[in-house]
């Protein structure tokens, strides 16, 4: 690790330091007096939910030991989120999102931009990227984007792409103040991927191949290194990878071997990867990271997403059209794989909570599979107001917004004016406290401008 540092622009730190259970509105209203009636109780979703089947026993089933929502709620939601459309302006597509607090999420742009919106008033504050100490803009592609940004298990660090997309940036939360910065002898070309280890742990992985340990000093952030120089700008450290791992190349494709996505098992200590050349690879990753073993995907077409499942101890692997499920412990595989059945747009974005895998697809839908019945969730047949309604046998699939499309030449010449393009989800990420869903992108043709982001409440 090199302590050397680089000056970054002043600003105000944007992000809240509230957690996710607390919300300005509950810090704005007046203290009630101590002998005034006491208020009506404000009910939530989840009570709602349960009361609607299981009457006044529905609060029994919210205590958890882990603090989770009870897996009939989960089930529900998908069936009573209503989305909301919020204003990027002109940024284009977005590839990356976090929830910061109950408020806040953190988004990265194909046009590698890093901002922080607001989901109650729209609100968009841009965040200074890391800049290299070395010329690297010669050597940069242009489109790249910022394609990851991941939290620390504890939250307190937040891992993303620099203003170079091949270099490792790190900030401090809630203040999103730089901490370091992943540009000495790293990775060669674009960052796409992010999975931390632990809160001074984190790997990335890279379209040239290679997977990079990153391990951070915890002076760093921990307030014993002064973090302005004398003209009063916020500084940073540059580091270097403490170890990098090649992908294996394959026969049949040895120039594809595009790392596309990780996904970390604290239980096994492992970490999963999915190349582009229809390989999963697994590593035991300790201090450093050492190959277990490699497998052929059974659909090898657009792996761009992988999400992993602690209680199941599943990977999950989304391509062109499917979800294939991987236990690399066992010999074959008993979850038949699922087929999103969206017009070959492919699988964009995965997530996993509980026995719940929500899937983005390419072509503007939101689709939730459940892993123990093997089946998608199905909307509820409309029935008499009192009969509790049943499955209607047609897939539940929740539809987004038509977001914002740049008409430029490009869009004239070779689109014929369509103005009405799906949008691809390339990410998803829940506040599951509060019940709130955001979702965002934009066109999926590579070279249409847009985007879209949502909130699904």
């Amino acid at each position: 690790m090199v302590p050397q540092q680089t000056g970054s622009r002043k600003r105000k730190a944007p992000a809240e330091s509230s957690s996710s259970q607390g919300s300005a509105a509950d810090a704005e209203g007046p203290l009630l007096p101590k002998k005034q009636k006491r208020p009506a109780t404000r009910r939530s979703l989840v009570h709602y939910l349960m009361d609607r089947e299981v009457g006044a026993l529905g609060g029994a089933w919210l205590s958890g030991s882990k603090g989770e929502l009870p897996g009939y709620a989960v089930q529900k939601l998908p069936e009573l989120l209503r989305e909301r459309e919020l204003a990027l302006g002109t940024l284009n597509k977005v590839f990356a999102s976090q929830w910061l607090n109950a408020r806040q999420v953190v988004c990265g742009t194909k046009c590698n931009t890093l901002f922080v919106v607001d989901v109650h008033s729209g609100q968009i504050t841009r965040i200074p990227l890391m800049r290299d100490r070395g010329p690297w803009l010669a050597r940069a592609q242009p489109s790249c984007g910022i394609h990851a940004i991941e939290l620390s298990p504890s939250k307190t660090l937040l891992a993303t792409g620099g203003e170079n997309p091949n270099s490792l940036a790190v900030y401090q939360l809630p203040t999103l103040d730089p901490v370091c910065l992943g540009d000495r002898n790293g990775h060669k070309d674009w960052i796409f991927t992010i999975a931390w280890m632990s809160d001074t742990v984190v790997v990335s992985g890279s379209r040239d191949g290679t997977v990079a340990l990153w391990q951070m000093d915890p002076d760093m952030f921990n307030g014993s290194i002064s973090w302005q120089n004398d003209a009063g700008l916020p500084v940073y450290t540059h580091i270097r990878p403490r170890d990098m791992e090649t992908i294996p190349r394959s026969s049949t494709s040895p120039t594809n071997h595009k790392v596309r996505a990780l996904a970390f098992s604290g239980k096994n200590q492992e970490l999963g990867a999915v190349s582009l050349d229809g390989y999963f690879h697994l590593w035991k990753a300790r201090s450093t990271l050492s190959r277990l073993l490699s497998i052929r995907l059974p659909y090898c077409r657009d792996n761009v997403c992988l999400t992993y499942c602690e209680e199941l101890s599943l990977y999950a692997v989304g391509s062109q059209s499917h979800v294939s499920f991987l236990d690399p412990r066992q010999g074959h595989q008993n979850i038949r794989p699922l087929c999103s059945r969206d017009g070959g747009m492919g699988v964009r974005s995965l997530s996993f909570y509980q026995y719940i895998i929500t899937v983005g697809t390419g072509h503007g839908s939101l689709l939730f599979y459940d892993i123990r019945a093997q089946k998608f969730l199905e909307e509820r047949a409309s029935g008499s107001p009192d009969s509790c309604p049943g499955p209607s046998g047609r897939k539940l699939k929740l539809t987004c917004g038509r977001g914002w499309l740049n008409h430029d030449d490009l869009w004239v010449n070779y689109f014929g004016r369509i103005d009405d393009f799906p949008n691809a989800l390339y990410t998803h990420c829940y506040n599951w406290p509060e019940m709130k869903l955001f979702v965002a992108g934009g066109p999926l043709p590579s070279g249409l401008h847009g985007n879209y982001a949502g909130l699904w409440s």
